[in-house]
């Protein structure tokens, strides 16, 4: 069975994910959203399965998954499931996303998973580091190769049951989805730049540019922190809540600046066979 992925992912835990479910499932593409944000109109796919993967955004999709997913068809799609990666709770995720093509497609999902991973949003807690990261890792290929299982059976898997993430959803999703885009006025850089342009780079929706060898972000922010977590000399602060400034940094150890580029279409990712 063909089968495509769709994924947008900021510090590789998404993507990592979605790689090994792909390598599992056999003659499996990737798509990165980002790569299909400026495609006009709806997105019709000829796949037998069809899943979306991404990590959660203040208990919800991030914006632009959220925009991708309502511009998709998966109405004639014989499968379809939806994967989230999460720090903490974002079940709530799931849920928003059923909504959404209920609504656009009059279909639900047919399964729908959530995969603990490490957080990586510093002003709200420290990444796990070492052996603790690690560990997170371990239990989350052992979850991802259980779903590989489950969607290769065609099983029907409904969202859990979250009402504690729904209610979180409903209280801190909407002032964040209005006001993502702006949110790169709350980053910062410090004197330590060396201006290796390496957050310019990974940003998937190329949201920041350098000017006189420091960036400057636009107004298209995803709050994905990739420029964050990237940057060689941790010049790049965000200025939300506790802060960054000494919280560590996170990304996947299997993502490059390359596949951080990728998103933006530059390359997709082939077939996995």
């Amino acid at each position: 069975m063909k089968t495509t992925i769709y994924y947008f992912t900021g510090t590789g835990n998404s993507l990592a994910a979605a790689r090994k479910i792909a390598a599992a499932l056999k003659d499996c593409r990737l798509v990165p959203i980002a790569s299909l944000a400026q495609t006009p109109g709806r997105i019709v796919t000829d796949a037998d399965r069809v899943g979306i993967m991404c990590p959660v955004y203040d208990a919800g999709l991030p914006v632009i998954v959220r925009e991708f997913a309502e511009r998709l068809d998966i109405g004639a799609v014989p499968y379809s499931f939806g994967i989230v990666t999460m720090g903490g709770m974002g079940v709530s995720a799931l849920h928003q996303l059923n909504g959404i093509f209920l609504q656009g497609c009059r279909k639900k999902l047919d399964a729908a998973f959530a995969v603990r991973m490490p957080g990586n949003f510093p002003p709200l807690a420290v990444p796990p580091s070492g052996d603790k990261k690690d560990e997170i890792l371990r239990k989350a290929d052992a979850d991802l190769a259980a779903i590989a299982v489950a969607i290769q059976k065609g099983q029907t898997v409904p969202p859990g049951f979250a009402p504690f993430s729904s209610l979180m959803r409903l209280i801190v999703y909407p002032p964040f989805a209005k006001n993502v885009h702006g949110l790169g006025a709350s980053f910062s850089v410090e004197n330590t730049c060396t201006g290796c342009g390496t957050c310019a780079k990974v940003c998937p929706v190329a949201n920041i540019v350098m000017e006189n060898d420091r960036p400057v972000w636009l107004q298209k922010c995803e709050l994905c922190c990739s420029c964050l977590h990237f940057c060689p000399v941790e010049a790049i602060q965000l200025n939300m809540m506790q802060g960054t400034k000494g919280r560590g940094r996170y990304r996947h150890p299997d993502l490059t600046v390359e596949d951080m580029e990728a998103q933006r279409g530059e390359k997709t990712d082939s077939p996995v066979s």
